[in-house]
């Protein structure tokens, strides 16, 4: 497990957004007063996200899961932001499919991907829950994916950021390191060059069963993306928690929405 704060800034580990606000007030001369309406028409195109998140229309549920996840704040360590084009990776539900959805605004685009087999976990769980979400064309910058990863390519899109979370440790701890990183190639080659795949899981520890807990070290996150030949570009503690000590299956009530995860920003190769 790699310490706290250790990948901060940019890493070069040959391994698998920045925005920008203007202000100012009115002035006398014609050139300051163009300057500023410019400005204004930015902060008006560009909401407050978690005014938005806040907001009643969203389910109570999610919500409520907002306070240990973070959303707003993981957004903006990623550089996800207003127009961009992203994909969420094995969206289940669509928490981060919603999530994405606002940040991204209505001249943005949002893809949610789904293998069918994650669809048909617990009764088509999964799928009765995207499918609640996104009724109504409620969330109408929010198009459907469902595939599995071996059958993606470059023609289901370029996006300028992806996310997946609490996905990865499923993967790795079911089909190994080998077939993650070959996921991951698929997944870089989606997006565009020097674009964000952001991280979340849950932390494990080396010599515990974590794929019973349903967690995976660091470590072997950081191997394959490094395999996959993408670029760790920083960590962030926000989702840390140490009062998980990382024995404690997950969905354990006592730690069930408050385990310690880690968020990892990783880079495509290129600009």
């Amino acid at each position: 497990m790699i310490p706290r704060g250790t990948l901060s800034g940019p890493t070069f580990l040959t391994i698998a957004f920045a925005l920008a606000a203007c202000s100012g007030g009115n002035g006398p001369e014609p050139d300051s007063t163009i300057a500023d309406t410019s400005a204004a028409d930015v902060e008006e195109a560009a909401p407050d996200l978690r005014a938005m998140l806040a907001n009643e229309d969203r389910a109570e549920s999610d919500r409520t899961r907002d306070e240990g996840r973070r959303p707003a704040d993981v957004v903006e360590f990623l550089g996800i932001g207003r127009g961009m084009h992203v994909i969420d990776l094995i969206a289940a539900g669509g928490y981060y499919t919603e999530v994405l959805s606002l940040a991204v605004g209505p001249e943005g685009q949002v893809v949610a991907q789904n293998p069918p087999t994650v669809l048909k976990f617990r009764d088509g769980a999964n799928e009765k829950a995207i499918s609640a979400r996104l009724a109504g064309n409620r969330l109408p910058n929010v198009t459907r994916l469902n595939k599995a990863f071996a059958d993606l390519g470059p023609d289901d899109g370029s996006f300028d950021a992806a996310i997946t979370a609490l996905n990865f440790h499923d993967i790795y701890n079911r089909r190994g390191p080998e077939a993650t990183a070959s996921a991951l190639q698929t997944i870089a080659g989606l997006l565009k060059p020097g674009a964000v795949l952001g991280i979340i899981d849950h932390v494990g520890e080396a010599g515990a069963d974590n794929s019973a807990l349903h967690r995976i070290e660091i470590s072997k996150v950081l191997e394959t993306v490094e395999a996959a030949g993408l670029i760790v570009d920083s960590d962030s503690d926000l989702l840390r928690n140490d009062a998980d000590d990382h024995s404690l299956l997950v969905f354990d009530e006592s730690i069930r929405g408050q385990t310690d995860r880690f968020l990892l920003k990783v880079r495509t190769p290129g600009d």
